[in-house]
């Protein structure tokens, strides 16, 4: 549960569903209710983190969606198999 512009995220949370479930790999999304799904320094931080905590448990965070009123943006897309801050 987040605020209005902010919503604290931890790996252990977010892979707990996929570990327990045998997941090899998980997509993630959130939303910029705002309409504008560019990417926050805190969104490229968090996607960074999560990729790493994914290597360590061999679970690959596949992508990171930003959802917007009519467009997304995608790590995947963005910055291929790249680490965000490569």
């Amino acid at each position: 549960v987040g605020t209005l512009d902010s919503c604290p995220l931890e790996p252990r949370d977010v892979f707990r569903v996929a570990l327990a479930a045998g997941a090899a790999g998980v997509i993630l999304f959130h939303n910029h209710p705002s309409g504008d799904p560019s990417p926050s320094p805190e969104d490229i931080a968090v996607t960074r983190r999560l990729q790493l905590a994914g290597e360590i448990m061999h679970v690959e965070l596949l992508d990171h969606l930003i959802l917007a009123e009519r467009r997304y943006y995608s790590f995947k897309q963005h910055f291929g198999g790249r680490s965000p801050d490569a």
